[in-house]
C-alpha cells in the first residue's frame, strides 16, 4: 500500500490499548470488506483488539461497492461503505446500517511552488476542473481566488477513483451541491461518468498518482494525505470563509450534523453551517445482516465495534486523523444492534 499505516505514536498507543480488556483464551476470527476510506483505522483497531482479546478481524479494503456486494452475498460478516445504503435496499437485503467513525475528504495537488494549504479552491471550481471546462492552473477563475499567488500556465491533470468508491460518493455529493452543471450531467454516486482526467484504484492509488503527476489534482480521505505529507488545499465553506483541512475544522462540521432526524443513522455532513466547518466531511458505515449465518461471528463484530467506541478506540482514531463518534451517536448505534438476531429470534446484543 502507498500510505503509511502507522506512526510511532500510534504504535505506542496500540501497545497500551492491548491491555484495555482481559485476554480471552479462545479467539474468534471474523471478516469484513469494503471502504478504503477507513482502512487505516480499521487496521489499527484490529491489531489492538487482537492483542486485547485474541479475536481477529480480517478486513479487505476493496472499495465501498465491493463491500456492499459482499455483504449482500453474505460472503463476509460485515460490509463497509462510505456511501449510506438507501432504506429500501436495507429492507430488501435485511441489513442493519450504522456509522463507525467520521473522516474528511480533501483535495490534494502536485503543483511546484505552491505550498500545502496555500492554494484556495471552491466546490464550483473543482467541479469545472473535473468537467474539463477549467484546464490550466492559471485559469482566471482559479487566479481570482488566489490573488498574489503565481500560478503556472500548466495543464491540470485531474485524478479520480476508478473503482466503485464511497470516497467518490462523498466527493461527488459535494460537487453536485456546489455546481448545477455537475448536478445535472454527472450527479453523485460511488461510480460516475467522469468528463476529464484519469482513474486510479483506491485512496492510495489516487494519492500515488497525484504525487507522481506534475500538475495533478485528486481527492482522498484525509488520513492518506496527512500520513504522507501530501499538499492539501483550502476550500471555501458555506459561510464564505476559506478554511484549511484540519481536525478542528472537521470536528466543526461533524458537530453540525443532524443525527436526531437522520434515517438509518445516515447524517449528512456535507456543506454544514459553521464559521470553521470543512465542507467535505462524512461518516463511514458498517452493514450487517439482521439474520447472520454465523451468529457467533456476528456477535464478535458487535463486540469489536463496541470496543472501538471506547476511549482506547477513540484515541487510535484520533491518532490517525479520524473523528470518533459522539457519545450520543454511539448510544443510537447500540440501540440499533438488537435488530441483529439469532435463528431463534434472540438479539445478539442487549443494551
Amino acid at each position: 500500500m502507498f500510505f503509511k499505516r502507522m506512526t510511532a505514536t500510534v504504535a505506542a498507543t496500540l501497545f497500551a490499548a492491548a491491555f484495555a480488556l482481559p485476554a480471552k483464551a479462545q479467539g474468534v476470527e471474523f471478516t469484513g470488506a469494503g471502504a478504503t476510506f477507513p482502512a487505516p483505522v480499521y487496521t489499527a483497531w484490529a491489531q489492538a483488539y487482537r492483542q486485547a482479546t485474541n479475536n481477529t478481524l480480517n478486513y479487505q479494503a476493496i472499495g465501498s461497492g465491493g463491500g456492499i456486494n459482499q455483504i449482500q452475498n453474505r460472503t463476509v460478516d460485515f460490509g463497509a461503505s462510505d456511501a449510506p445504503v438507501p432504506s429500501q435496499r436495507l429492507t430488501q437485503q435485511r441489513l442493519v446500517q450504522f456509522p463507525a467513525v467520521i473522516g474528511a475528504v480533501v483535495p490534494i495537488i502536485n503543483l511546484e511552488g505552491v505550498a500545502k494549504n496555500q492554494l484556495r479552491l471552491t466546490g464550483d471550481v473543482m467541479a469545472e476542473i473535473y468537467l474539463g471546462t477549467i484546464r490550466t492552473w492559471n485559469d482566471p477563475k482559479i487566479t481570482a481566488l488566489n490573488p498574489g499567488l503565481a500560478l503556472p500556465n500548466l495543464a491540470i491533470q485531474p485524478i479520480y477513483r476508478s473503482d466503485a468508491s464511497g470516497t467518490t460518493f462523498v466527493f461527488t455529493t459535494y460537487l453536485a451541491e456546489s455546481n448545477a452543471t455537475w448536478r445535472a450531467e454527472v450527479a453523485a454516486a460511488t461510480s460516475v461518468q467522469w468528463k476529464a482526467g484519469a482513474g486510479a484504484r483506491g485512496n492510495d492509488g489516487v494519492a500515488g498518482a497525484v504525487r507522481n503527476t506534475r500538475g495533478a489534482i485528486g481527492y482522498v480521505e484525509y488520513a492518506f494525505a496527512a500520513e504522507n505529507n501530501l499538499a492539501t488545499t483550502q476550500l471555501r465553506n458555506v459561510g464564505g470563509r476559506f478554511v484549511e483541512a484540519t481536525i478542528a475544522n472537521f470536528q466543526a462540521a461533524a458537530a453540525a450534523a443532524d443525527w436526531e432526524n437522520s434515517q438509518d443513522l445516515a447524517a449528512s455532513m456535507i456543506n454544514r453551517a459553521g464559521e470553521n466547518s470543512w465542507p467535505i466531511v462524512s461518516p463511514t458505515y458498517i452493514l450487517m445482516p439482521r439474520d447472520p449465518r454465523d451468529p457467533a461471528r456476528a456477535k464478535a463484530v458487535l463486540d469489536f465495534f463496541a470496543w472501538a467506541f471506547t476511549p482506547a478506540g477513540d484515541r487510535l482514531a484520533e491518532q490517525l486523523h479520524y473523528i470518533p463518534l459522539p457519545d450520543a451517536v454511539v448510544r443510537r448505534v447500540k440501540a440499533a444492534w438488537p435488530q441483529i438476531v439469532t435463528p431463534q429470534g434472540q438479539p445478539l446484543w442487549t443494551n
